[in-house]
């Protein structure tokens, strides 16, 4: 027995992994990985893979990268742990520090969570309690977009539109009020992102016109909604909703948990429409993909708002074990100098462009829809019928097939249903790009060679897929 199988084999005798059906794993051979290096995975075996995933989207360094390993290590010896509630510690405040001078103007509070999930439920909370501690308590119920997704914790599932995440749990989900996304895959033809982004508006402009006094936020994924396919829009839509909820009185939640940090071409996607949020959700790449910790920034207004004496029961009474943990705060510190002397995002427009360049004989493929990009993320999305976007019926899997070409080629593409994406560590060279270029096309060409043969099932709906 393989070193691979044998770990495999445990594995299998006691986890229940994330995201997935257990049951795949009969026929879908499980991968153990005993180290990475850069961009690589290696398993046990001895086969690497190139992470275009960036491991879920969190690694934007590489994989063991000596200037965080060495500031993880140099903490570990210092302190591990303490909690955050009567104490603190040097790291969370040099973190707090240079996330408030790096952030938009106007965000000067930094709270910790765990995940980007519980960063999610910090900011609804936030919103909330800050309107009744004013004794607006009408002001309850969140506005958010079709097709987004926030996390999979209740209150985050609640202000998500992914079916596959939602659909089981709709009875325990808050009240929230769904708006059209300007998602530009849905554009009518000859239209431009901008002009179909600002169109949709108008969606937004109604609920908030009719439900102002009743709302307490408006929360949307910059740019690019991500497990939603990694569908994408126009920062005008920013610019009119952040004018639109002052006029209205209502905050703006942004989530950056997967666009911040550069993935969008700016260090955060929000700085393309010159705007900021009262609330800003950060995870994943904040820790350069190392430890857990969410971090959501936010007005002094609103931290005012909590600030009285105890008796009055006006605090924030929310709080993580692990809140601003010193070692997930070292690795966080050691990505921000990465940004700061490496000139990341300057030498990540060279990779987009790589990234365009290696991709576009794919929009002539005839069973490819779009090709769309914003930044350092891309991404294929794979039809049955390209003039008019038919997708396939989602139980064909045809991501899947794609996957499972990709590690036989050693690269980890996991695609959203039918799309295909790179979203890949900053540290990727062009002849990297180009290999997943390779592999992505012979995979596509693969997943989409035999006809549709699987029908839809009646009340089945069109827009599940497989998670990323």
């Amino acid at each position: 027995m393989s070193l691979n199988a044998d770990w495999m084999q445990r594995d299998l005798a006691v986890l229940w992994h994330p995201c997935t059906q257990m049951k795949d794993h009969e026929r879908l051979p499980l991968i153990p990985i005993r180290r990475g290096e850069g961009v690589w995975l290696e398993d046990f075996d001895g086969k690497r893979y190139l992470d275009a995933v960036s491991s879920w989207w969190v690694n934007v360094f590489g994989h063991a990268n000596p200037r965080i390993n060495a500031r993880i290590k140099a903490q570990v010896d210092q302190l591990e742990h303490v909690m955050l509630a009567g104490f603190s510690h040097r790291p969370v405040i040099e973190l707090s520090e240079r996330l408030v001078a790096i952030t938009p103007p106007g965000l000067e509070r930094v709270f910790y969570a765990d995940n980007g999930s519980s960063g999610i439920e910090v900011a609804l909370k936030m919103s909330f309690h800050y309107w009744r501690n004013g004794g607006r308590t009408e002001k309850k119920r969140f506005v958010t977009l079709t097709n987004s997704y926030h996390g999979e914790t209740v209150a985050a599932m609640s202000v998500g539109d992914v079916a596959l995440f939602t659909d089981t749990y709709k009875p325990l989900l808050l009240d929230t009020l769904k708006v059209p996304s300007p998602d530009c895959y849905l554009r009518p033809e000859g239209v431009s992102w901008e002009e179909h982004s600002r169109s949709m508006f108008a969606h937004m402009e109604q609920t908030l016109a009719e439900h102002h006094g009743e709302i307490a936020a408006v929360i949307v994924e910059p740019l690019i909604q991500g497990a939603g396919g990694m569908r994408m829009y126009h920062p005008i839509y920013l610019r009119l909703l952040r004018e639109a909820c002052d006029r209205h009185g209502v905050h703006l939640i942004l989530d950056e948990i997967a666009v911040g940090f550069g993935r969008t071409g700016t260090m955060f996607a929000c700085e393309q429409a010159g705007i900021a949020p009262d609330f800003l959700v950060l995870s994943k790449a904040l820790t350069g993909g190392y430890l857990p910790m969410a971090a959501v920034l936010t007005t002094d207004d609103v931290y005012q708002a909590f600030y009285a004496d105890y008796a009055t029961l006006r605090a924030f009474l929310h709080s993580h074990t692990y809140t601003g943990n010193p070692l997930a705060c070292a690795a966080a510190l050691a990505t921000l100098d990465i940004f700061r002397d490496d000139d990341v995002i300057e030498k990540n427009k060279a990779l987009a462009a790589r990234m365009a360049q290696a991709t576009e004989h794919l929009k002539d493929h005839p069973q490819v829809a779009e090709v769309r990009q914003t930044g350092m993320a891309l991404a294929i999305e794979m039809v049955q019928d390209k003039p008019s976007k038919t997708p396939y019926p989602w139980q064909e899997r045809r991501g899947l097939a794609v996957y499972r070409h990709a590690l036989s080629r050693g690269a980890l593409l996991r695609p959203l249903g039918s799309v295909v994406y790179f979203l890949p560590p900053y540290v990727i060279t062009p002849e990297q790009i180009d290999f997943l270029a390779e592999v992505a096309t012979e995979g596509i060409d693969l997943a989409t060679r035999s006809a549709v043969s699987v029908a839809m099932p009646a009340g089945a709906p069109a827009e599940f897929r497989d998670p990323g």
